[in-house]
């Protein structure tokens, strides 16, 4: 919005007195001066809207007043305040802020960003539902799992087959990149393209939403994976860059970087409300739509791959829940008793069991995002 308010002023003033005045306005053709225009925003607007927001949330009655279900089910020692009772679907706020802050500084003629805005909106919108119908029920059930699946698959397929009946971006899913790897790997391979865009967006829609079991824990985390993809779609987005790093050159993914910058504001934002003790929660609100922004841009820049790297503590997360769930299902079937890889999944609840203080959980789990955040942008230079 501004960025068209800007060059129309450019416009109209050219050749007249004006002109000199309001020359500084060619700054908001760069993207990196609306990146941080949008970053700056978005955390202002959370200080500005949080306590807000909370109080809101409070009044509506919004809480979790149903048992955290680490407490009931593993009753965790190192835990000294329950999480019963804060308000969540904290998530209204990441988004308000991250679309409103993006709609400002972004160029809105862009398809990457209105279909990545989109997307995240949709996701928030079942996140939301999903959230209500657990205040509702006052058991922490929520929506039945296969039906958020339903709409999360239906969301990322219909982004999959977007882009490929696309012109301008059928290779994002025709043509299979890999970290590491300059050429694609694959060819008119849009069937296995499309594959990988629903398992990136559905895959990190949910894993986000597992880890968010801490506080602070996965808004921390969504921050640090936003800074490395706010490199990505800056590099990707720039023709020099991207044949420097010899890595596919996406026409219009620099202003994803804005909704990157957007983000990370976002976060850092929430995170001030969300540390410990939280007072609030992201709820499926925040972490469905976080989750699947993930996923959406790194399908749109030509890295779903990189995706598992950055955001390697996500992977921790699901795969935790998976070997759980799945060894313990089997051994049941063959032993007849259920047996267990992990004192308690997710991840996080297992180094609780152990006797980690929360705290400590979440500070170790950010330093292993960092590690893998650095694994993830060497990839631009290793290949």
């Amino acid at each position: 919005m501004l960025y068209y308010l800007s060059q129309k002023l450019l416009e109209w003033t050219k050749g007249t007195p004006w002109a000199d005045h309001l020359s500084a306005l060619r700054l908001f053709r760069y993207i990196t001066v609306r990146s941080a225009g949008a970053a700056v925003t978005a955390l202002l607007l959370s200080w500005w809207l949080g306590p807000k927001i909370i109080r809101w949330l409070k009044q509506l009655k919004f809480g979790q007043e149903y048992a955290d279900k680490a407490e009931l089910a593993g009753g965790l020692a190192s835990r000294v305040l329950s999480k019963k009772g804060t308000p969540t679907m904290g998530g209204v706020l990441i988004v308000t802020v991250l679309v409103f802050s993006t709609v400002l500084w972004a160029q809105l003629d862009n398809k990457l960003v209105l279909l990545t805005l989109l997307s995240v909106l949709v996701l928030a919108g079942l996140g939301f539902y999903d959230d209500y119908a657990k205040i509702i029920q006052q058991s922490g059930g929520g929506t039945p799992p296969r039906v958020k699946l339903l709409a999360q698959v239906a969301v990322s397929a219909f982004i999959g087959f977007y882009l490929w009946l696309t012109p301008s971006t059928s290779k994002l899913v025709s043509e299979i990149m890999v970290p590491f790897y300059k050429y694609p790997v694959a060819t008119d391979a849009a069937w296995l393209g499309i594959l990988i865009v629903v398992l990136a967006i559905v895959g990190t829609s949910n894993a986000v939403n597992l880890t968010d079991g801490l506080d602070g824990l996965a808004t921390g985390c969504s921050l640090i994976v936003a800074f490395v993809f706010l490199v990505f779609t800056y590099v990707a987005g720039n023709v020099k860059a991207a044949d420097y790093l010899q890595i596919p050159y996406v026409p219009g993914a620099g202003e994803l970087t804005v909704f990157c910058a957007a983000l990370i504001g976002a976060c850092l934002g929430f995170l001030w409300f969300n540390c410990h003790p939280a007072q609030v929660f992201m709820g499926d609100t925040g972490s469905l739509a976080l989750g699947g922004a993930f996923g959406i841009i790194a399908a749109l820049i030509h890295q779903p791959f990189v995706l598992v790297i950055a955001g390697g503590v996500f992977v921790m997360e699901a795969v935790s829940v998976m070997l759980q769930t799945g060894w313990f299902k089997f051994t049941r079937l063959s032993t007849g008793t259920g047996r267990r890889v992990f004192l308690m999944a997710p991840l996080h609840h297992h180094f609780e069991k152990k006797g980690w203080y929360e705290s400590q959980v979440v500070m170790r789990f950010y330093i292993l995002c960092v590690l893998f955040a650095v694994v993830a942008l060497a990839t631009l230079k290793l290949r």
